[in-house]
């Protein structure tokens, strides 16, 4: 379990009043630090920043590795356009910001490279070349791990459109406007409590969808992927801002609650995260990297494509390892660089 840390929702830091100078100040620190290395062009919105002037393929400096991680908790969603990567390539990028996971399920990976993952809806002789319904509903990856994910990679090498409008867009909730904006009574109630996440739960549910090709999770995968418990609040290694840690994907209860107020409060919570003005949407493009703050976010990869509308994605998920030790303790930040 990832513990909470220790500032509390009244801190400076995190009041309304000082949260757009913390912004600011931020945005201010990361155009200074990473001028250069590369450019940093802001969506405007709620979340998101496009980084210009990075080849993806080529070794990154430590200096180059540290300004984009603290951009990406500024920002949340990064996104890298007009890339030409292998995946041995975006396995080595992805590398730069801590340890990859392999994922549970064990299927549609690349050949020789496990940690690259592969998300289409295209076949090859009948046979799928990889998970075609990956992420289609709200969810954090990896909350159901005892380590949780920092960050998320995918490369994007076929992206389908229909009359020129890019379609299978990933649309993203802002984790730290989330907690900010919510009542303070609320806060106070979930402020050290933690909830059980379980991998079964997205599981289960993307078989239930019309179409579905998931088979049932095997007794191995469920015994490598027990229910785990994390913060349902947690404070932001990079930001030191309070996040709301919950998603209806993986979240199932809040740990020694009755049932019924348990499910109330999530439903609220849930309810409360997808407002539409904490959302943002990436709009794909052939070529684009993308990668995200699970700490800060939680995602939905829109379903809006038809099976001959073809999709092809690589997908690298980066574990928390800089962040927190085995134990779920924080480690001290910023961590060491070398590779």
């Amino acid at each position: 379990m990832i513990t909470p840390g220790g500032i509390n929702s009244s801190s400076p830091l995190t009041s309304k009043t000082n949260l757009k100078a913390v912004s600011d100040s931020l945005k201010l620190i990361m155009t200074t630090l990473s001028s250069s290395h590369f450019e940093i062009k802001p969506s405007a919105q709620t979340l998101g920043a496009q980084i210009l002037g990075l080849d993806l393929s080529k070794a990154l400096s430590n200096d180059c590795t540290e300004a984009l991680m603290r951009a990406l908790g500024t920002y949340g969603v990064l996104s890298f356009p007009k890339q030409t990567l292998s995946a041995r390539e975006l396995a080595t990028f992805s590398a730069r910001f801590g340890e990859l996971e392999i994922n549970v399920a064990n299927n549609y990976q690349e050949p020789g490279i496990p940690e690259v993952m592969i998300l289409s809806n295209m076949l090859d002789n009948g046979k799928p070349l990889g998970i075609a319904d990956a992420g289609q509903d709200w969810h954090t990856d990896m909350s159901y791990s005892k380590m949780i994910a920092f960050a998320n990679v995918l490369y994007g090498i076929k992206i389908p459109f229909r009359d020129g409008v890019s379609l299978g867009n990933t649309v993203f909730c802002n984790m730290h406007q989330a907690y900010e904006e919510l009542p303070k009574p609320l806060k106070e109630r979930i402020n050290g409590a933690t909830a059980t996440h379980d991998f079964s739960k997205f599981w289960d549910k993307m078989r239930m969808e019309k179409g579905s090709s998931r088979p049932p999770l095997t007794p191995a995968q469920k015994l490598a992927k027990p229910p785990v418990s994390h913060p349902l609040t947690m404070l932001h290694p990079i930001t030191k801002r309070r996040v709301l840690y919950a998603n209806p994907g993986y979240a199932m209860s809040i740990d020694g609650m009755q049932a019924q107020e348990s499910q109330e409060i999530l439903d609220r919570l849930f309810e409360h995260q997808l407002q539409k003005h904490l959302q943002y949407k990436h709009h794909w493009q052939e070529g684009d990297v993308l990668m995200w703050d699970n700490f800060g976010t939680i995602h939905n990869a829109v379903a809006d494509y038809l099976p001959h509308e073809h999709r092809f994605i690589k997908r690298c998920q980066i574990m928390a390892t800089r962040f927190f030790n085995d134990d779920g303790s924080p480690k001290a930040f910023p961590p060491a660089w070398d590779a």
